[in-house]
């Protein structure tokens, strides 16, 4: 697993800072990204976090995943961009 995440399950009034935030407690946050629809301007409900160690990322899964966020059960795994693509149950 690399230090990307992907972060799913997303309420729609999240956004990048407090994405942040809730991964901040796990470590160095070095990007948190809200994917936005261009033409709604409305969260698409998903975004990817990059940690700055490995460590730091699996930490993060193994204890956000699942959890309560903003009213929404998060889903949070490797991102696939970093060949990752088995989720955590």
């Amino acid at each position: 697993m690399g230090n990307k995440l992907y972060v799913g399950n997303l309420a729609y009034s999240v956004r990048d800072d407090s994405l942040q935030q809730a991964f901040a407690e796990f470590g160095t946050v070095t990007s948190a990204k809200v994917m936005m629809d261009r033409e709604t301007g409305r969260s698409k409900g998903f975004g990817f976090v990059t940690m700055l160690t490995v460590e730091e990322a699996v930490r993060a899964v193994e204890t956000l995943h699942d959890q309560d966020f903003m009213g929404r059960r998060l889903v949070v795994t490797g991102s696939r961009s970093e060949g990752v693509r088995e989720p955590r149950v």
